[in-house]
């Protein structure tokens, strides 16, 4: 089983259900609760720049982003990862993160945030947002508020609350 024949594709709107399932088996019903998921629940997330894998058919991964704004600037939150618990440690959700910004770049996106381990995120370039920069509804650790630059520089200068892009919100 180290073999394994990995397929990252972007996200398709027939994947939702599985996706979604994949949720319920990895985070529980607590995930309702967090600041990242009260963001997700105005603003659908972009299907060009969110990805799964799969294993021949089989889902096993994905990753979504949403546009979001940080103060007057617009953003993609990232998230959420996730990887099935047996594929876990294979490289799966790093693939599925690299893939999801170089495509956001490529679609001239030019800052991610994600709530989440910097050790694990800082693998790929992600870095701590300094305190007091940005804020986010509802409880966060700041600690785990991290940002990549898609652009040299694009975060420079960027402070205020981070929201869901009404531009961009369900009708």
């Amino acid at each position: 089983m180290n073999d394994l024949s990995i397929t990252i594709r972007p996200e398709a709107a027939g994947d939702a259900q599985a996706i979604e399932r994949l949720h319920e088996r990895t985070f529980g019903p607590g995930r309702f609760v967090l600041s990242a998921y009260r963001i997700r629940e105005h603003v659908d997330h972009l299907l060009d720049v969110s990805f799964t894998a799969r294993i021949g058919t089989l889902l096993v991964g994905s990753v979504r982003q949403l546009p979001v704004t940080i103060g007057e600037t617009p953003a993609l939150l990232l998230g959420p990862l996730t990887v099935e618990p047996p594929f876990r440690s294979r490289g799966i959700g790093r693939m599925l993160m690299e893939r999801a910004l170089d495509e956001a770049r490529d679609k001239g996106h030019r800052i991610v945030l994600l709530v989440g381990d910097e050790p694990y995120y800082s693998r790929v370039g992600f870095k701590l947002v300094p305190k007091g920069r940005i804020t986010m509804p509802g409880p966060v650790d700041a600690a785990r508020v991290l940002v990549f630059e898609l652009a040299d520089g694009a975060f420079e200068g960027v402070s205020g609350t981070v929201a869901p892009d009404w531009s961009k919100a369900r009708g």
